[in-house]
C-alpha cells in the first residue's frame, strides 16, 4: 500500500491511497469519525435564562461548539471507558452576560487554558435590554458513535481513483470535453485531442459519456481505478486533520490486536 498527502492544512488533508481494498478503506474512515476522542460540553446547568431561546436548545448549541481537542488537551482527562469517568469532572465553564448584546462562544469562561473554544466568532444566543444569563457547563471526552458533538470531522470520505480513456477507432468527439462540469477536460483541435487537466477533480459523473453517446459516437470512457482511493478529512478546528488520521489508525490497529488475541487464545 502506498500512500501520497497532496494537499493538508490546519483544518484539511488530502491524500491518496493505493493498492488498498474498499473496507479497509473504509474502516479508516469509520474510525476517524466515531472512535477518536474528543472534548464537548455534556451537562449544562441553567442558574438563569431570561432570553426568547429555550435551555435545551442553547444547551445543545453549547454543546456544538467545537472545542480544542488535540492531544495535549486531552492528556489526563478520563475517557468513557475508564472505570472513574461518569464521577470525575470534566472542565468546567462559566457565561454570565448581560443585555442587550449576542453573546459569542469567546464570552465561554473554561477553567482550564489549554481547552476553549476553537473559534471566537460563533453566536450563542441574542440578549435583549435587562436579560441576563448565568450558565454553568461541563465539558468531558467522549466518542462520536455516542453524539455527533463528539465527532472530530466534518467531512470525512473518499472516492476511487477516477479513470478516463478514449475509444481511439472512433472520431474525437471535441464537444465531449465542454460538458465537464468541473473543467477537467479541455479540447485541442490544433494538436487533435482531449486533455485531461486535472483527473483528480473528476467525480465521475459521467456527463462526457453522455455528451458523446448523443453525438453517436461512444468516444469517452470513465471508470476508476478498483484499488485506488482519494481521501479526504476536513475537522471542525478542534485537532488537527492528520491527528485525527493517526489516531484512527491506531484505534484499528487495537480492534487487530483484539481480534489477534481471541483468535490465538481460542475464545
Amino acid at each position: 500500500m502506498e500512500i501520497e498527502v497532496k494537499s493538508q492544512t490546519d483544518d484539511e488533508i488530502v491524500f491518496i491511497i493505493r493498492d488498498a481494498e474498499v473496507p479497509f478503506v473504509n474502516a479508516i474512515r469509520r474510525a476517524a469519525m466515531v472512535d477518536v476522542p474528543k472534548i464537548a460540553i455534556e451537562n449544562v446547568n441553567m442558574l438563569r435564562n431570561d432570553s426568547a431561546m429555550f435551555n435545551e436548545v442553547l444547551a445543545h448549541r453549547l454543546g456544538l461548539t467545537p472545542l480544542v481537542s488535540d492531544m495535549d488537551a486531552i492528556e489526563g482527562m478520563p475517557l468513557p471507558e475508564d472505570e472513574d469517568y461518569e464521577t470525575s469532572q470534566g472542565v468546567m465553564f462559566s457565561l454570565v452576560e448581560e443585555g442587550p448584546k449576542t453573546v459569542y462562544s469567546k464570552d465561554l469562561i473554561s477553567s482550564d487554558s489549554k481547552i476553549k473554544p476553537v473559534y471566537d466568532t460563533i453566536p450563542l444566543v441574542k440578549l435583549k435590554e435587562g436579560e441576563s444569563l448565568n450558565i454553568e457547563a461541563e465539558a468531558k471526552v467522549g466518542y462520536g458513535k455516542e453524539h455527533a458533538k463528539w465527532m472530530p470531522t466534518t467531512v470525512c470520505t473518499y472516492k476511487q481513483y477516477p479513470k478516463i480513456t478514449f475509444n481511439e477507432d472512433v472520431d474525437i468527439d471535441y464537444d465531449c470535453a465542454n460538458a465537464c462540469p468541473r473543467g477537467v477536460l479541455k479540447s485541442d483541435r490544433r494538436s487533435k485531442e482531449i486533455k485531461i487537466l486535472d483527473i483528480e477533480n473528476c467525480s465521475m459523473c459521467k456527463s462526457c459519456v453522455r455528451a458523446s453517446q448523443q453525438n453517436g459516437l461512444n468516444y469517452i470512457n470513465v471508470g476508476y481505478h478498483d484499488n485506488d482511493f482519494i481521501f479526504r478529512i476536513e475537522t471542525d478546528g478542534s485537532m488537527p486533520p492528520k491527528e485525527v488520521l493517526l489516531q484512527a489508525c491506531d484505534k484499528l490497529g487495537e480492534k487487530a490486536e483484539k481480534f489477534i488475541s481471541f483468535a490465538e487464545n481460542g475464545g
